[in-house]
């Protein structure tokens, strides 16, 4: 028997969401680096490289409307006979204080972190996706939804994780249990990941916050965003052929305190 990491993702058609922002444009350049064809997902179309561009296509599409979702990924079975790896990476914020949360802010962050979630996988079973080899989900929690962020981290001005965005990730976590035992028969395997929080080069938190988050972390550091990208492509990988229903944690230990 072999003991060797088997990353390849050769063929394999790799559907991900949110494929603009800082996770899922690196995410479509690993996949593709490994042989995967990859279809992006999101309102902004990202600058694919011309060397990647062969095994890249993109699709604008809202996920917050179900039609749209089912009218995309019967396109996607059309055309490429199946899918056979969901990334459900699409997600959206609100940083503001509580009481200055707007219903239509509420609204937003339940309708995408949810509501398109849900969309998705369901959309990607109606679409006949069980009838293909090596079939996964993956969507993308947060240490938020877990714990609660440590407000003495924050200084004026920063970024502040808020109690809805916390409340929707923990509904895709136990989302993810759910479909995980409902689509076992199936042969679909269905994961999360939870990043912590992930340092951003191009639009960098502010220095204090870096300080201060690294020190309630274990680990003393933020998050590079290649190392939440890698814990993905192992769980669609056949080397995590035997989880399923996982909610795996990247966040250097700040959970653990």
């Amino acid at each position: 028997m072999s003991s060797s990491i088997n990353m390849d993702h050769k063929d394999k058609v790799v559907v991900i969401t949110g494929v603009s922002g800082q996770l899922g444009y690196l995410l479509a350049s690993e996949y593709i680096d490994l042989g995967a064809k990859v279809i992006g997902l999101d309102f902004v179309t990202p600058n694919i490289s011309d060397s990647e561009s062969r095994s890249f296509n993109f699709i604008e599409l809202d996920i917050r409307n179900a039609k749209s979702v089912d009218e995309t990924f019967k396109t996607l079975i059309s055309r490429f006979g199946g899918v056979d790896i969901l990334i459900n990476n699409a997600g959206t914020a609100s940083f503001e204080h509580f009481l200055e949360r707007t219903e239509e802010n509420i609204d937003l962050m339940m309708d995408v972190n949810l509501k398109g979630t849900f969309n998705c996988i369901k959309s990607f079973i109606k679409s006949g996706a069980s009838v293909n080899l090596g079939r996964s989900i993956v969507n993308i929690g947060s240490i938020y939804g877990l714990v609660s962020p440590d407000f003495r981290v924050y200084e004026e001005g920063d970024r502040r994780s808020s109690e809805i965005y916390g409340a929707t990730k923990a509904g895709v976590i136990q989302m993810t249990k759910y479909f995980a035992v409902e689509l076992a028969k199936k042969g679909i395997r269905v994961n999360a990941v939870s990043p912590g929080g992930i340092f951003n080069p191009s639009n960098p938190q502010s220095k204090q916050f870096i300080e201060n988050y690294s020190y309630r972390t274990p680990l003393g550091r933020m998050a590079s965003t290649s190392e939440i990208t890698h814990a993905i492509l192992f769980l669609t990988s056949n080397s995590a052929s035997y989880i399923t229903g996982h909610n795996l944690v990247v966040d250097g230990g700040y959970s653990a305190l």
